[in-house]
């Protein structure tokens, strides 16, 4: 017999979600335009710890990035910020996902480079709150996840870019239990979040001379929200006729993109935010695992900048925080540095993280005491950028 009650208790609570995704909707149409780094100074970069090993590899690129830009620095063109009190520990303590004094310190920041938090999920000892990676994308709206992965050898250059702020993230804490036999979670898509996610991803082939973008949703049987994605791209694309592009279902390019004689025909991908986090954990493998890749959150008046992996508790507990590797913030690092303008410099880490990572291999991280530890890659690292030979070292692996 159905519960009535339950029902109409259901439906009120949908009836609310729609108000606020409506109201989210107006907010995109009076979105201002965006940022323009040239105009600002000083450039505040916020530094966030994070959880778990986040706090060991936030440390090993603070101390990279301030030698990159220790001109800028030195000159008063950039202006280092830490945020201390965004670990789980804190955000239980206030029961708030995102605690407001915090919030407000972040919000005086141009960029954040951000270690990775501790989601708390059922049955864990922390209270069940939203993730904050996820709060915090909603309430700056980072809607772009901008996640390359580069394997020169293999011939792979992709970039990915996954929608951020839509999809079965942005109400993922916000289901309802109908009863005791029937939970609903909800999914949401919109007009004008598929559209600048979509546009940005073409005016990347575009800018870069790559002419191919491939749109990736589940459309054949989600049909109303990828399927209102699907035909978002098919107007984008319209505008954009120097750029080829296809659509793939998500299940199908995760098994091409293992296909060696198929991989290499990628370049640019966009897609929604679930199936985007999948993808790019997968793609991330080829370039040495999600330890390896970084990942950048773009909106228009703010950017985060983290690792794509999470907080790896066991490490530290075992006593092995020291020994995690900084690659992913050290790719992160390096989009920040391109995002703020400082192009030729991002090059340089990205290079050396190549040379370090990749082909010479002189220290190797194992995440154990029988590998290097974070700061000694760090110190591989800052040396093989100092190098006045690095871009001879870098043509004689090419």
């Amino acid at each position: 017999m159905m519960d009535a009650q339950a029902i109409e208790r259901a439906k009120e609570h949908f009836g609310k979600l729609l108000v606020g995704q409506l109201e989210r909707v107006e907010r995109m149409k009076k979105a201002e335009g965006w940022i323009d780094f040239a105009e600002l100074k000083p450039i505040v970069i916020g530094i966030i710890g994070g959880d778990g090993i986040g706090p060991y590899i936030s440390k090993v690129a603070d101390r990279v990035l301030r030698l990159l830009l220790e001109d800028a620095l030195a000159d008063g063109n950039v202006e280092f910020k830490v945020i201390e009190g965004l670990t789980i520990e804190n955000r239980a303590k206030a029961m708030q996902t995102l605690p407001d004094d915090i919030m407000q310190e972040i919000k005086k920041c141009h960029v954040i480079l951000k270690g990775p938090l501790h989601t708390p999920k059922k049955g864990d000892k922390w209270p069940n709150l939203e993730s904050a990676n996820v709060a915090m994308r909603r309430e700056l709206d980072l809607f772009a996840n901008v996640r390359p992965v580069k394997v020169p050898a293999e011939g792979i250059d992709w970039i990915f870019f996954r929608e951020n702020t839509e999809g079965a993230y942005i109400l993922g804490s916000h289901g309802v239990n109908v009863t005791d036999d029937l939970a609903v979670d909800f999914k949401v898509t919109t007009t004008q979040g598929s559209e600048r996610i979509i546009k940005m991803a073409f005016d990347y082939a575009k800018k870069n001379d790559i002419n191919k973008v491939t749109v990736v949703t589940k459309a054949n049987v989600v049909k109303t929200t990828d399927g209102k994605f699907l035909s978002m791209a098919e107007q984008v694309a319209r505008d954009y006729p120097e750029v080829e592009w296809d659509d793939w279902f998500v299940d199908i390019i995760t098994a091409k993109l293992i296909d060696p004689k198929r991989r290499t025909h990628f370049r640019v991908v966009v897609l929604p935010n679930l199936y985007g986090d999948i993808v790019t954990d997968e793609a991330a493998e080829f370039q040495g695992g999600v330890g390896t890749a970084g990942s950048s959150n773009i909106g228009k008046r703010y950017a985060m900048f983290e690792a794509i992996h999470g907080t790896a508790p066991r490490m530290v507990e075992e006593g092995r925080g020291q020994y995690a590797d900084p690659s992913s913030m050290l790719r992160a690092t390096a989009m920040l540095l391109r995002h703020i303008g400082f192009a030729k410099k991002a090059t340089w880490l990205e290079v050396a993280l190549d040379i370090c990572g990749q082909y010479e291999k002189k220290l190797i991280i194992t995440g154990r005491s029988d590998g290097a530890t974070g700061d000694e890659f760090a110190d591989y690292v800052m040396e093989t950028i100092k190098d006045p030979s690095l871009k001879s070292r870098w043509q004689s692996y090419q």
